[in-house]
C-alpha cells in the first residue's frame, strides 16, 4: 500500500501537464497583447482606408 502511494506521488511530481497548460496560457496572453498593440497603433489608419474604399466603390456603382 505504501509503495503504491509512493509511486503515485513520484508520478505526480514528474508530470508536466500543468506546466504545459500554463505555458500555452502565457503564449495566448502574449498573442492577445500583441494584437491589441497592433490594432491600437494602426486602427485609425485602417478605418480611414476602408472608408476611402467604400466611398470609391459607391461612386463607381453610381456611374
Amino acid at each position: 500500500m505504501l509503495l503504491k502511494l509512493w509511486a503515485k506521488k513520484e508520478a505526480f511530481m514528474r508530470s508536466n501537464d500543468g506546466a504545459t497548460a500554463i505555458e500555452y496560457g502565457l503564449i495566448a496572453a502574449g498573442i492577445a497583447v500583441a494584437i491589441s498593440v497592433v490594432v491600437f497603433a494602426v486602427g485609425d489608419d485602417l478605418v480611414a482606408l476602408f472608408t476611402n474604399v467604400d466611398t470609391q466603390l459607391q461612386a463607381a456603382a453610381a456611374e
